[in-house]
């Protein structure tokens, strides 16, 4: 924080006037399913964004990056705040900046942000959004906006749909915005109704795996699975009354994959209401202390995503078989979009160096790089600090 703090007067020729961090996400178990109407089950995380930020009395915004220090400092004048592709990673907080604008909030004067992002880049603990409710809290500071989060979360996901373009659901900047130490989130994405349940793991902790290979969730399959279950979805609709797939449990699927009537989008449906039963599974697990029925239900959902989701691929499926074969494991599933990121693994503390070890070395072998692993401790939310 001191080198942060000494950098943004390296950067801008003045002092701060406020430090401020949102952390990034893992999601425990709840995968694809957010804009599927069903649960999720994240936890924000220790790894995330740093800021710092202070008024500079201009009509232009200067952001500048510790992470792409060679693209220096972009300049972005406050009266025109559209898209632009040549704005590179400043198109998220810009996109704050003017969704709150056009909701009537008074952001009337120019301000420097420095940022730096712990999160590995393309990892899928959910960088952007990170960076989103970041500018949210740094806004809300400095312009006393009286904003709630659960509307700076909302912002976030307007930006990441209609400024970015990424068909996302709200789980990422909701883990982020309304996270709370040692607790996840279980957070049903129809009604935002939300409940936070201990994430007490004993003698194990949450391991996260890197495939180290990058992930652009907005060029991955991620909008071509999304349309598969709304066709899904419409097809059901000819006879059941729903509004999403959430709403099924698995025996009235099973009795009406008829409907579907195409066996991939029947496996693309048939996963997200496994998957959102599995989370509601998980919680009850979490809540009895049934560490081992947890585990079991995270290997379910990596062999959901890889069989009938089809968004693993090699890297992640590499990580995960050898994370489930090692002693000391519960279970292991990717976390994320998928098409590479991150994986999870449920270890027991004692066995977390040679299970980094043997995994580490498995993957290097198979792949021809080597993965990252960090471990995962759950934090507050978004804030000043």
């Amino acid at each position: 924080m001191e080198n942060l703090k000494k950098r943004f007067i390296e950067v801008f020729g003045v002092e701060a006037t406020g430090a401020y961090f949102a952390p990034g996400r893992i999601n425990l178990i709840g995968e694809h399913t957010d804009y599927n109407g069903g649960h999720v089950f994240p936890a924000s995380i220790t790894i995330g964004t740093y800021g710092y930020a202070r008024k500079n009395g201009s009509q232009k915004i200067r952001f500048y990056s510790e992470n792409f220090a060679a693209l220096e400092v972009i300049e972005v004048p406050l009266e025109n705040l559209d898209y632009r592709k040549e704005d590179n990673w400043t198109n998220y907080p810009k996109g704050m900046v003017k969704y709150l604008q056009e909701a009537g909030y008074q952001i009337d004067e120019g301000f420097d942000v420095l940022y730096y992002g712990t999160i590995p880049n393309g990892a899928g603990l959910s960088s952007s959004a990170s960076i989103e409710l970041l500018t949210g809290v740094v806004l809300k500071d400095l312009f006393n906006l009286e904003v709630s989060m659960l509307d700076l979360v909302k912002t976030g996901k307007k930006v990441e749909n209609e400024f970015i373009g990424v068909n996302s659901g709200i789980m990422d900047q909701f883990a982020i915005g309304m996270g709370k130490k040692d607790m996840a989130i279980l957070l049903d994405t129809n009604t935002l109704k939300y409940e936070l349940v201990p994430a007490a793991f004993g003698d194990y902790v949450i391991a996260i795996m890197n495939t180290n290979k990058r992930r652009e969730l907005a060029d991955s399959k991620y909008n071509e699975r999304r349309s598969e279950c709304e066709e899904a979805l419409k097809r059901l609709q000819t006879k059941l009354d729903i509004e999403s797939l959430g709403e099924l449990d698995e025996a009235t699927f099973e009795a009406n994959t008829a409907l579907i009537g195409d066996e991939v989008l029947i496996r693309r449906a048939k996963h997200a209401v496994y998957e959102n039963q599995r989370t509601l599974k998980a919680k009850a697990a979490l809540q009895a202390g049934d560490l081992v029925e947890f585990g079991q239900l995270l290997n379910a959902s990596h062999q959901s995503l890889k069989d009938d989701y089809e968004v693993t691929g090699i890297e992640l499926d590499t990580l995960v078989a050898n994370a489930q074969a090692q002693s000391g494991v519960l279970g292991a599933r990717m976390t994320g979009a998928g098409f590479g990121g991150c994986a999870i693994a449920l270890v027991k503390e004692s066995e977390l160096d040679n299970f980094t070890k043997a995994v580490g070395t498995a993957y290097e072998e198979k792949i021809g790089y080597n993965a990252d692993f960090y471990k995962a401790n759950i934090d507050d939310g978004a804030r000043k600090l």
